[in-house]
Parts: structure tokens; C-alpha cells; sequence
């Protein structure tokens, strides 16, 4: 038990090492140049999926051997797939068009498992076919016995004579390869095709059976049972060895069943074995590439099959439609590489192809021209790479601007300017006649710019121009070179904005663009301001605008000479004079008739309203009477300014919570003040108003007002910081101490100075003090008294304790050294 742990300790310890070992393989040879992109993106990939950076990456392939110069390379090729869009997110192949190569055919360059991101050699084309499940090369059991199938042992053969004489026979073939036939006897058929072994049959039983010479029976042999044959295949493949098939099994058949060639198996010239001899030579590429199983015989039994080691391999990536090791024949050329591969992709640059060949001591770089791929003969370990075309034109000008149709154009020998715009269907009427631009580029690819007149041009009095490659040419609008010219309309009108101007618009098209005036408009004194441009900047009284006032007819009809507008005026349309709109108060509770009442004059006042609506009820309580002064958007007849509870009820505390002593935690937001200043209720006595009307308590009264007149009240409410917040029955007398004492007092947390008084009208009132003695206000029926809280204050640390007194003892120091 003791020998197995540590047998088990040993094993653990001596994959860890091989694990090492595998990883930090010599990369000192990798050559970044030769990589095609999708490699690099792999590498991207690799690193970020155990969360490197791009740095990171570096470091790790300076770690296991690359070169200086190389890492360099591989920082400028990962910078250049990143900014081509080409993330470690996306499957980017090394053509532009980002194919997808999932046939089990194609080649791709793949990563080594245990290099973490680093390159290693590409699948071998085809290495995946006699593994893929979804092919399988079982033969066909349900079809007619082929003529050349050979008659071996354990084969049933079914005779059928039919005709005059109707006779079957189901006879097995013997290990010496003989029937017994009834009235013929033994019959040897072991060897024999289908085909002679009928031919044999027949004549033997034309003796028995007359009417067989003279055709009125007719013989027929056939397979009733199929034959297992053993085949041996030998030589570099994935599982060698001696299988049994079918006897109608292909080479195909027993190649899939073997897993197929090695990894230095040939699959260009796979040997069939016969007695020693070789009866056919098979090429898988015919069948990869054209899908025709040339030399696919049928297997016998005790055929061999041999899978030799290949002759010759190339590599061919990038621009091509399958990159991937091809298997090349001596009589082969680059073409038939190139045929290979599928072809160039629509990206490929097609003048030459880079090779990178083997030596005897170092490599090589050939560029092979188009001319010489038919001749040039590819050496093994030859590696081709198609680069993609440059991303530039060699004829390409553009125009752009005031022309009908800008874009890009082809650039012919001798085209001019004038004839690229006449390709362009010409000049729009806007285009600027006085200049135009051309960027060109230098022949270091800086810009140049090389102006012309273009109306001269098109006149023929300046010589035309000669367009060279990515020329430029930009023809601005009349529209570019200004500001965007409108008009603006305010005031009186039903839509008033912006419009755009236009030539010869007058005062009237402009209001009737805005819907025309409202009712209360007046067409007179119509107001309209224009730019001054020629103003003296240096006089103090320069004009900054000019004015004109317009008369215009009330429906807009054509009369007189029209006031033509010019770009950036502005118009302004006023109320006609005495026009108003009517303006509304409203009367709430113990009033006779309580509603909403229209003012009548400018200047009635609140006595006077009260007096509309039939005076005060015998229940109301006019010292409790509140305005509220919300504004004119506010009003409406459906209730939606009566005073609102629950909103009274928040601004108390909000009130109280900004009554809390200043300096504390809990400090009040800046929200909290802006709500409380926004509070519309305008403390008024109305027993002084109806008592002196037309006096300074009477309010003349604004549209949107809310007067409510309370019944008559009968407690005063204590909140906050109380024992007991509850309402207490108002007795004339009752100071304010004797209301907080009838709700228990203060709580330890009361902010005692703060405490006010709210009455029934809005106003309010706060303790006081004069010299040591506290003046309270006086208590009235409906009033709320609001004690408001103390806030924690902060507590001193113990550090600040100690701050405290290290302060504290310095000073004591400092005094004792001065009175020394």
C-alpha cells in the first residue's frame, strides 16, 4: 500500500515535468513575418482567454525564445489587426472576406495546444477525412452481384432455372471452393468470377436439362450471401493492421476503417497489393478535390494496402480560399498548388507570390511572378504566401459638393477638371463661381492644396487642370459659405418660431406662416428689428439695431407696397390696446357664496370680493382667513387650488426640520429652503380689512388668488418635539408654555428657543427674547404651536480628546517659558 502512494506521488511529479518541459519549447526560430493573421489572432486570443494584454503577450513569447527584432514585429502586426477591426473576439481569417472554412477539406492554420498562443505547423489537407463520422464509406450490401465478383469460401450462390424446367439451388461454397450440384455433382468454383462460374454452371447442366442449349430454360447465379475478407494495411497510418470487411469492400472501405493516412502518411499514392503485385495506385486528392475515387478497386481477400511515407510537402496561407500542407507530386507546379487551395480569394495580390524555401544551411525568399507558376516546381518544406492587394486605387478621383452627382470617378488619361464635372452632370445652381480647391497628394503623400477659379475654368479663359490619382475636388454651395438665413416671429401670433427666408418675403407671409394673429393681437405698431452692419464702433451712440414699426391689414390682404423682410429679422406683434383676458379668484368656505369670482377691475380689492359673494357666514372665523397666492397657471375651476392638506402638513415639517440648530450632522439640503421660500400663503386679517376697507390690509386681489374663511375653530395643535403632539382645546388666556405643558411637556431632543406659533391665516410668530425673560406669542383659535428638534450634535473622539490636550498642555508650555 505504501509502494503505491508513492509509485502514485512519482507519476503526478513526473507529468508535472513533462508539462514543463512541453511548455517552454524553443520559439528562438519563429519568424513573425511568416504568420499569416489568423495565426496572430489565435495568439490574441490564447492570451486573453488566460487574461493577458497585449504586453503581457511579449513578455511571454520573449520568455520562451523569441527574438528582440521578432517581438517588435509581432507588437506591429497585432497594432495593424486591431485597427483593421480584427478582435481576439472574432474568427478572423487571413482573407478580407473572413471565411469560414468548416469542411472537413480545409486546412487552417492551427495553435499548438500546449504553447499557450504560440504557432505550430498547420492541419495537413484532407487529415480530417477518414475522420469525420459523417462519412463513412460503408459499401452498398443492396445491389446486383457485380459480374466481377470473385467466388470465394463460405459465398452462397442461389441457381434459379426457369422456363421449361423450374429448379433452385442455395449452395454454399466449401474452404476448397467447391458445390455440389444435384444431377451435375461437385463443381469447382473457388477463384471464379460471377460471371465464369455461370458460364460453368450452365454448361454442366445443359447435359441434365435439353431444353438449356435451346434457350426455352434460362440459368441464373447469383450472390445469396456476402463473404468476410481480411485486408492488411500497413505502412504510416493512424491504426495499422489486419482488418475484416465485406467482400465488397473498397479501398476507401477499409482506409476509413484504419482512421485513415498518419501524419507523414502519403495520401497521394496509397498502393493496393495483389499476390505481391501492385494493382493500383490511389490518389485521395482526386476525390478531395473533385470528388471522383479514381482507382477505388475492390478489395479481395488478403489484399494489402500500403500507406507510404509522403515525398513532398508544401504550405501554402493566407489570401487563398483554403489555406492549408498540400501533398505534391515531382511533375506538379505552383499552379497546381494554387489549384489546390481553391484559388485566390477576392482580396489575393495575384502579381507574384512570396516563397520561403529551405536550404541546405538557412532559407530563402523567392518571389515567384505570375508568369513562372506554371514552370516553378515546389520544393518540400516550401512555404507560399499570398499577401492581400494594397489598400489604395491607382485611378481614383473624387469630387464632392455643388455638383448633381459627387462621388468617386475613374481617372482617365488626360481627364480635367472640367470634364470630371461634366462626368458629375455639372454645377449645381448654388455652387460658389469663385473658388474652388483641389487636394492632391505630394509624391512623399503629404497634401497639397491648389485652388482655381472656377468660373474661369468653365469659361474657358484659365486653362483647365489635369487630374492626377486621389485628387480631390471640392466645389463648396453658396449655402456652405453663409450663415443659415431665417426669420423670427414672437409675441401675438398663434405659432410663433423661426422660419427659414427666402427672397422677396414680406411681413405678411410671415405671419401667416405662423398661423395668423391671436384674438387679442393688434395689426398696428407691428414692430421689426434688423441687423446693423455699418454701425460706427468707436461712437458711444451707435445704433445696434434698426426699428420699424408696420401697419398691416387684420386678415392679411395685399394693399400698398409689402415690407420685404430681410435674413435675421425679428417680429414682434402686440396686444391691441385695452385688450385683457379675464382673470379669476376663488372664494372657499364660510363665505355665502363661495366659487370662482371674475375681477372686474384692475384695482378690486379683497373687502370688495367678500361683499360679492354676500359676506361672511355666522359660522366663519375671520381671524383664521388665509390667502393663497399660487399664480394664474394655477387656476382652475375644478378645485385645484384649494388648499391642500397633506402639502401644508409636509411644509411644517420641513419647517421644523430647518429650525435645527446649525452645525450638525443632520444639516438641512438646499432643496428643503427652495421648497419652504416657495410657499404661496400670504398671511392677511381679514377682521381688519372688512373693519377699514380700501385700507393697506385690503389686498387688491390677483388673478389666480384662493381666499378660504374657516368656520369657527375651537383647539390649537401642538406638534413636535412634545411628549404628547395632540390638539387642546382653545381657551381665551392660555399662554403658550400652558399648550406644551397640556401635550407633556417638552422631550429631551426640544429645541426650545425655536418653538413658533402657525396661525389659521399662514402667518406665524416665534418665541422671543428680552434680556433673561422668554415672550411668548399669543395663542389664537386654530393656531399650531411647533416645537422643533435639537439634531445630535457629534460627538469628540478620543484622538480629538488627546488633540485637545496636547493643544492644551503646548499653550501651558509656551505661557510658562514667557513668564520665565
Amino acid at each position: 500500500m505504501k509502494f503505491r502512494r508513492v509509485f502514485t506521488v512519482m507519476c503526478f511529479l513526473f507529468t508535472l515535468l513533462v508539462t514543463e518541459v512541453a511548455i517552454a519549447q524553443n520559439y528562438s526560430n519563429v519568424k513573425v513575418d511568416e504568420l499569416s493573421d489568423a495565426t496572430i489572432v489565435e495568439m490574441i486570443k490564447k492570451a486573453e482567454s488566460i487574461g493577458y494584454n497585449d504586453a503581457q503577450l511579449e513578455q511571454m513569447a520573449a520568455a520562451q525564445g523569441m527574438k528582440a527584432e521578432e517581438i517588435q514585429k509581432l507588437r506591429l502586426r497585432v497594432e495593424k489587426i486591431r485597427k483593421q477591426g480584427a478582435s481576439a473576439n472574432v474568427g478572423v481569417q487571413s482573407s478580407s472576406e473572413g471565411r469560414q472554412q468548416s469542411e472537413a477539406t480545409q486546412g487552417t492554420n492551427t495553435v499548438d495546444r500546449n504553447n499557450e498562443g504560440l504557432p505550430s505547423a498547420p492541419k495537413i489537407f484532407g487529415a480530417d477525412l477518414f475522420r469525420n463520422g459523417n462519412i463513412t464509406f460503408e459499401p452498398n450490401l443492396r445491389i446486383a452481384t457485380p459480374k466481377g465478383y470473385i467466388i470465394g469460401p463460405d459465398d452462397k450462390l442461389l441457381i434459379d432455372l426457369t422456363g421449361d424446367n423450374e429448379v433452385s439451388y442455395n449452395l454454399q461454397v466449401s474452404a476448397e471452393g467447391i458445390i455440389n450440384v444435384q444431377y451435375l455433382g461437385r463443381v469447382a468454383v473457388g477463384g471464379l468470377t460471377i460471371e465464369q462460374a455461370t458460364s460453368k454452371i450452365k454448361a454442366g447442366l445443359s447435359k441434365t436439362y435439353p431444353s438449356i442449349p435451346s434457350g426455352r430454360t434460362s440459368v441464373a447465379v447469383n450472390l445469396g450471401n456476402i463473404k468476410s475478407i481480411k485486408v492488411t494495411l500497413t505502412g504510416y497510418l493512424v491504426k495499422p493492421g489486419t482488418y475484416t470487411l465485406s467482400s465488397l469492400s473498397t479501398v476507401y472501405n477499409a482506409l476509413y476503417a484504419s482512421g485513415g493516412p498518419a501524419e507523414n502518411g502519403s495520401f497521394r499514392a496509397i498502393q493496393i497489393i495483389r499476390n505481391n503485385k501492385i494493382i493500383a495506385t490511389v490518389d485521395v486528392y482526386d476525390f478531395l478535390l473533385r470528388g471522383i475515387q479514381q482507382a477505388n478497386v475492390r478489395l479481395q481477400d488478403q489484399d494489402i494496402i500500403n500507406v507510404p511515407v509522403y515525398n513532398k510537402r508544401v504550405e501554402i496561407i493566407g489570401e487563398v480560399k483554403r489555406s492549408a500542407l498540400f501533398e505534391v507530386n515531382n511533375n506538379e507546379t505552383l499552379q497546381d498548388v494554387i489549384d489546390f487551395a481553391g484559388g485566390f480569394s477576392m482580396q489575393a495580390y495575384t502579381a507574384r507570390i512570396k516563397a520561403f524555401q529551405n536550404t541546405d544551411q538557412d532559407r530563402k525568399i523567392v518571389d515567384v511572378a505570375k508568369a513562372e507558376w506554371g514552370s516553378y516546381r515546389p520544393q518540400n518544406g516550401d512555404k507560399f504566401i499570398v499577401e492581400p492587394i494594397l489598400d489604395r486605387f491607382q485611378n481614383r478621383v473624387e469630387i464632392i459638393g455643388a455638383v448633381f452627382r459627387p462621388g468617386i470617378f475613374e481617372l482617365k488619361n488626360g481627364l480635367t477638371l472640367k470634364a470630371l464635372i461634366a462626368k458629375a452632370e455639372g454645377l449645381k445652381e448654388d455652387a460658389f463661381l469663385n473658388r474652388g480647391y483641389i487636394n492632391r497628394l505630394n509624391t512623399d503623400n503629404t497634401q497639397a492644396l491648389i485652388p482655381f477659379d472656377l468660373q474661369k475654368v468653365m469659361a474657358g479663359t484659365e486653362s483647365d487642370i489635369t487630374l492626377q490619382r486621389e485628387d480631390k475636388i471640392t466645389i463648396n454651395s453658396l449655402f456652405d459659405l453663409r450663415d443659415e438665413y431665417i426669420v423670427n416671429i414672437q409675441g401675438e401670433v398663434r405659432s410663433p418660431g423661426t422660419f427659414d427666408y427666402a427672397d422677396n418675403m414680406t411681413l405678411e407671409s410671415v405671419i401667416q406662416m405662423a398661423g395668423g394673429f391671436k384674438e387679442g393681437a393688434t395689426p398696428n405698431r407691428i414692430e421689426v428689428s434688423r441687423r446693423v452692419k455699418n454701425s460706427d464702433a468707436t461712437s458711444s451712440t451707435a445704433r445696434t439695431a434698426e426699428v420699424f414699426t408696420v401697419n398691416v391689414s387684420e386678415d392679411l390682404t395685399l394693399q400698398g407696397e409689402p415690407f420685404i423682410l430681410k435674413p435675421f429679422d425679428i417680429i414682434s406683434v402686440r396686444n391691441s390696446e385695452g385688450y385683457s383676458v379675464q382673470k379669476q379668484v376663488k372664494l372657499e368656505g364660510e363665505v355665502v357664496y363661495p366659487g370662482i369670482y371674475t375681477i372686474t377691475r384692475k384695482d378690486e380689492r379683497i373687502s370688495e370680493l367678500i361683499k360679492r359673494a354676500g359676506g361672511l357666514t355666522s359660522s366663519a372665523y375671520a381671524d383664521g382667513a388665509s390667502l393663497k397666492r399660487p399664480g394664474a397657471k394655477a387656476v382652475s375651476p375644478n378645485d385645484k387650488n384649494a388648499i391642500n392638506v397633506k402639502e401644508e402638513e409636509d411644509k411644517k415639517l420641513l419647517n421644523l426640520k430647518r429650525l435645527q440648530e446649525s452645525g450638525v450632522k443632520d444639516t438641512v439640503a438646499v432643496e428643503v429652503e427652495q421648497q419652504l421660500i416657495q410657499s404661496d400663503l400670504v398671511g392677511i386679517n381679514l377682521v381688519k380689512i372688512l373693519k377699514s376697507p380700501l385700507s393697506k390690509q385690503d389686498l387688491i386681489v390677483e388673478d389666480g388668488d384662493v381666499i378660504r374663511v374657516p368656520h369657527t375653530l375651537q383647539t390649537v395643535k401642538v406638534t413636535g418635539e412634545v411628549l404628547n403632539p395632540n390638539s387642546i382645546v382653545y381657551l381665551s388666556g392660555k399662554s403658550l408654555k400652558q399648550y406644551i405643558n397640556g401635550a407633556g411637556g417638552f422631550t429631551a431632543n426640544a429645541r426650545k428657543g425655536g418653538t413658533y406659533i402657525r396661525y389659521a391665516n399662514g402667518s406665524a410668530a416665534a418665541v422671543s427674547k428680552f434680556l433673561f425673560f422668554n415672550n411668548y406669542p399669543v395663542v389664537k383659535p386654530g393656531a399650531e404651536i411647533l416645537v422643533p428638534k435639537r439634531a445630535e450634535r457629534e460627538r469628540i473622539s478620543a484622538q480629538a480628546w488627546i488633540g485637545i490636550g496636547t493643544g492644551v498642555a503646548s499653550l501651558a508650555a509656551i505661557i510658562v517659558s514667557l513668564l520665565k
